[in-house]
């Protein structure tokens, strides 16, 4: 081997390891499944050891638990060098210290920083091109929002029993700015507490009511005694394409823009 090969062989090793370069990380455990299509797309499935047991991305991995209440004895067996979590509240940094792995906070409030938190992953795990083809692909889909003449007025139900809206550091919020919306709930908290007597008096154009885990088998809101008074357009949606801040919030701004401009043409 010539002295140039043997020079430009150890650069390449130092530049990797002084950039944080990603050849560190290969085993890897999401404690929040919004992040896992990310991963999907960025093409390391086969560094993911271990997911949430709501999370079917990946074949063959082990499930550790829930994301609040993961298996410490799981986690520490299967070793993992990088822990994607959905934030410092359901997985605080000390727990990260008894496994001797990194942390990577996977939490975005808006589709800005879903874009951010996607370059972020691409950067740490060595898949920089492939977070830059799905960035774009993702910019490219919100070209499909069609402008509309006025914007709707919005209240998102989170959850019916007790009832729960969406606030503005949702990132339900930034899918109905970006599908043309506003929401009328300016409180900055992700979930708030609200009487029924509030929303109504509030009149949104556009009661949205999720189904899923946070709200399960909820009564349509036109059957409760206490919307009776409310003439808002009511829709409903599914709480995994709407409410998990991943890849399927572009989607959901899409869908939301065409219901939209569907009901008031």
């Amino acid at each position: 081997m010539t002295i140039l090969k043997r020079t430009l062989i150890v650069l390449v090793f130092a530049f990797s390891i002084l950039s944080g370069s990603a050849f560190a990380y290969e085993r890897v455990v999401v404690l929040y499944a919004a992040a896992s299509p990310v991963l999907k797309e960025l093409g390391v499935s086969d560094k993911v050891v271990g997911v949430t047991r709501t999370d079917h991305t990946f074949r063959g991995v082990t499930s550790v638990g829930s994301h609040l209440r993961p298996n410490m004895e799981l986690l520490r067996a299967l070793r993992p060098d990088l822990i994607v979590a959905g934030s410092k509240r359901a997985f605080p940094e000390e727990m990260s210290n008894r496994l001797n792995a990194r942390v990577f906070y996977f939490d975005p409030r808006t589709l800005e920083e879903i874009l951010q938190r996607i370059k972020s992953l691409g950067e740490i795990l060595g898949a920089q091109q492939q977070a830059q083809a799905l960035i774009d692909r993702l910019k490219e889909k919100l070209s499909e929002v069609r402008p509309l003449e006025d914007k709707p007025t919005v209240i998102y139900e989170t959850s019916a029993r007790p009832l729960k809206v969406a606030g503005s550091r949702s990132i339900i919020t930034s899918i109905i700015e970006h599908a043309g919306g506003v929401n009328l709930i300016k409180v900055k908290k992700k979930h708030v507490l609200i009487s029924p007597e509030k929303v109504v008096s509030l009149a949104p154009q556009f009661y949205i009511y999720q189904v899923g885990p946070m709200n399960k088998n909820p009564l349509a809101p036109e059957k409760r005694p206490y919307f009776g008074s409310l003439k808002s357009h009511v829709v409903k949606v599914d709480e995994y394409e709407f409410a998990r801040p991943g890849i399927n919030a572009f989607q959901a701004v899409i869908d939301l823009n065409r219901i939209f401009l569907e009901v008031l043409k």
